[in-house]
């Protein structure tokens, strides 16, 4: 079965548009984004953002920093937004010079749409977007995580660490392979792929086994368009499949969006 994204995108923005009519125009929630160096992939979930914050009504502001920006510089940006929006998003990727890290630490956690402190507090932090994305998509096709042997492709921030420990926290047996750790033969035996390595149809049908749930949160440029990791013939072995683009991007954004309005009720 490949999820239709936009359908549980629209039905997710529909309870933050709810939500957001309810209040004071005074009050209506500020989303602040700050971007350097925006690549392809960057500019496309940009322009998504804007677009899905406008029809919700969130303010939202894109401010661009300078390609040699220092951390130093992204960290006073974040605290000065800080004072002034409900939610702050770093988009990354960030420069090399930049230490992502020590920027993402000085973002407040109850102004931390994307949830990157869910990995030290997971319970304590909203999920991350992506990993909220699979949460409904999970809940929504009433798929059992118990027991089940996933594998998830690459480890970082954005996808494979938050998914890896969210998959733990639902009883799944959790393998998590690199770039240097890949095992195709391993790949083989899961029941459950979740990807976000950015390599365009890297996946193909001969590396996994038949009703694999495929969860493609992998996102890169091939010939001028956007493209998952998975090669989209992996879809006709699936019982679950998002595709790239249409899949778990829409449902991200929906999700961000609902974790500003949620963080904002709780202050």
């Amino acid at each position: 079965m490949i999820i239709s994204g936009a359908h549980i995108a629209e039905s997710v923005l529909k309870e933050v548009r709810e939500a957001v009519s309810t209040r004071p125009q005074a009050s209506v929630p500020k989303l602040a984004i700050i971007t350097i160096a925006p690549n392809f992939e960057t500019e496309k979930y940009l322009s998504m953002k804007q677009k899905k914050a406008d029809y919700v009504g969130i303010e939202l502001s894109v401010k661009e920093l300078p390609a040699d920006s220092s951390t130093a510089d992204v960290i006073v940006e974040v605290t000065t937004l800080a004072d002034v929006a409900d939610g702050i998003v770093v988009q990354l990727p960030l420069p090399q010079q930049i230490d992502v890290d020590e920027v993402l630490k000085a973002i407040p956690t109850h102004k931390d749409p994307d949830g990157f402190s869910y990995l030290q507090s997971a319970g304590a932090a909203c999920l991350p977007p992506v990993v909220a994305a699979i949460d409904e998509i999970v809940k929504r096709n009433d798929l059992s995580l118990v027991d089940k042997k996933v594998i998830i492709l690459g480890s970082g921030r954005l996808v494979g660490a938050p998914a890896a420990l969210y998959c733990k926290g639902q009883g799944a047996d959790v393998q998590v392979f690199t770039r240097e750790t890949f095992d195709a033969n391993a790949l083989k035996t899961a029941d459950i792929i979740i990807s976000g390595i950015g390599r365009p149809h890297f996946i193909t049908p001969d590396l996994v086994k038949d009703d694999v749930a495929i969860f493609d949160a992998g996102t890169s440029e091939d010939n001028g368009a956007l493209a998952g990791d998975f090669d989209p013939r992996v879809a006709d072995k699936s019982s679950i499949f998002t595709p790239v683009p249409g899949g778990i991007g829409p449902i991200a954004i929906a999700c961000l969006l609902r974790n500003l309005i949620d963080m904002n009720r709780q202050v």
